[in-house]
C-alpha cells in the first residue's frame, strides 16, 4: 500500500505538471513573444525552482494537506491518503486530456472530502474544509480578475497617451517646491515632486531628468513580461508542491526534502511531455492579448500566489492565473465566452468528480 501511495502521488505530480506548468508563461506564448518549446521549458524550470524551495518556506501548506484535523486521526492512514492521491490524479489527468486548465488544489480538496466521507461519515470536519480551503479558493480568482483588469486599464491609458508615434517618450522631471517664509523669501523644498508628461524623443531630453522613449518602454515591457512569467512559475512550484508533498509526509513515507525533489522531477516530466492541449486553451482560446496585458495578468497572479504561499493559504494557481487572463479579456473586450464557459464548467465539476473518484478508490481499498 505504501508503494501504491508513492506511485499515485507521483502520478498526481505528473498530472499537475502537465496541466499547470504552462500557467506562468501562457501569456508569453499567447501574445506571440515566445515559441511553445521555449515557453514550456521556461515554465518548467521556474516551477522546479519553486518546488525545491517550497519545503523550506511553505511548511504550513504541507501540514494543511496531510489531512490532519479533517478526519479523526485514527482513520488517517496510508489507504486513505492513497485514495486521495488516486482520485485527484485521475481528475487532473482527465482534464489535461481534454485541454481544460483545472485546479489541482480543487481536485485534492474534492478527493479529501470524498475519501473522508467514506471513512468518517458525519465525523468529517466540513467546517474545516470550508474555512481553510474553500473560501480562499473561491476568492482568489475574483481577486486576480480585479488586479489584472486594473493593471491592463492603467497600461492602456499610458499606451493611448503615447499613441502610435515611435518617437514618443515619457518624461520624468524632478521639481523642487517653494516654501514661503514669514519674510516672503522663497526656499527650495527638500522633498521634490515628480512630474510625468508625454513628449517626443527630440524634446524630452532637453528638460527631463529621465526620458523613456517608446522603443525603450516596449523593451521594458518585454523584459518585465518574461520576469513576471518566471515569477509565476516559481510561485506555482512554491504553492503546489507542498500540497502534493503533504500526502507523503502525512504517511511518513519519505523525508520532506526527498519527497519535494521527487515531486519536482515528476512535475517537470509532465509539463515537458503533456502540456500542449492546456497551453492552447489558456494562450489562444480565451482571449487575444498584448505583451503589456500579459504582463499585467502575470503580476496579479504572482502577487497573489507568492503571498498565499508565504502565509499557508491554499489558493489555486490555475484559478488565479486563468482569472488574470479573464481580467485581460474583460478589459480589452475580447473574452471568448464559449471557451470561458467551458473552463468555468470544468472548474465547477472538478470537486465533485475528484470526490466521487476518491470515494470510489477508498471503498475499493478498504481499511
Amino acid at each position: 500500500m505504501t508503494v501504491l501511495l508513492v506511485v499515485c502521488t507521483l502520478l498526481l505530480a505528473f498530472a499537475n505538471g502537465a496541466n499547470d506548468n504552462i500557467k506562468g508563461v501562457a501569456t508569453l506564448y499567447g501574445c506571440g513573444g515566445i515559441s511553445y518549446r521555449r515557453a514550456i521549458w521556461l515554465g518548467t524550470l521556474s516551477v522546479v525552482a519553486g518546488s525545491l524551495l517550497s519545503v523550506f518556506v511553505a511548511g504550513a501548506l504541507v501540514k494543511a494537506f496531510t489531512a490532519k484535523g479533517l478526519v479523526p486521526d485514527a482513520l488517517l492512514d496510508v489507504s486513505f491518503l492513497t485514495a486521495v492521491a488516486a482520485g485527484a490524479a485521475a481528475t487532473v489527468l482527465l482534464a489535461t486530456r481534454i485541454g481544460m486548465p483545472i485546479s489541482t488544489t480543487h481536485a485534492l480538496l474534492g478527493a479529501l472530502a470524498g475519501a473522508g466521507f467514506v471513512v468518517a461519515g458525519s465525523d468529517l470536519d466540513g467546517a474545516a474544509l470550508a474555512k481553510g480551503f474553500a473560501l480562499p479558493l473561491l476568492l482568489s480568482p475574483l481577486m486576480a480578475v480585479v488586479l489584472a483588469a486594473s493593471g491592463v486599464w492603467s497600461g492602456r491609458r499610458v499606451d493611448r497617451a503615447l499613441g502610435p508615434d515611435p518617437s514618443a517618450c515619457v518624461c520624468l522631471t524632478r521639481e523642487a517646491g517653494a516654501l514661503a517664509t514669514p519674510e516672503g523669501v522663497a526656499l527650495r523644498s527638500e522633498a521634490p515632486s515628480l512630474r510625468v508628461e508625454v513628449g517626443t524623443a527630440d524634446t524630452c531630453p532637453v528638460h527631463a531628468d529621465i526620458a523613456l522613449e517608446r522603443p525603450h518602454l516596449d523593451r521594458a515591457i518585454d523584459v518585465g513580461h518574461f520576469a513576471s512569467a518566471t515569477l509565476v512559475g516559481f510561485a506555482r512550484g512554491l504553492n503546489d508542491t507542498p500540497k502534493i508533498l503533504g500526502l507523503l509526509v502525512g504517511a511518513a513515507v519519505v523525508a520532506p526534502v526527498t519527497g519535494a525533489l521527487a515531486i519536482a522531477v515528476a512535475m517537470a516530466v509532465g509539463g515537458l511531455v503533456a502540456a500542449r492541449r492546456v497551453t492552447h486553451t489558456m494562450s489562444r482560446r480565451l482571449t487575444r492579448m498584448t505583451p503589456g496585458e500579459g504582463l499585467a495578468g502575470n503580476l496579479a497572479t504572482s502577487l497573489l500566489v507568492v503571498g498565499a504561499s508565504r502565509f499557508g493559504v491554499p489558493v489555486s494557481t490555475t484559478h488565479v492565473s486563468t482569472g488574470g487572463i479573464f481580467g485581460i479579456g474583460l478589459t480589452n473586450g475580447e473574452l471568448r465566452q464559449r471557451a470561458a464557459g467551458q473552463v468555468l464548467l470544468a472548474w465547477l465539476t472538478t470537486l465533485p468528480t475528484a470526490a466521487a473518484l476518491a470515494g470510489g478508490a477508498m471503498a475499493v481499498l478498504g481499511r
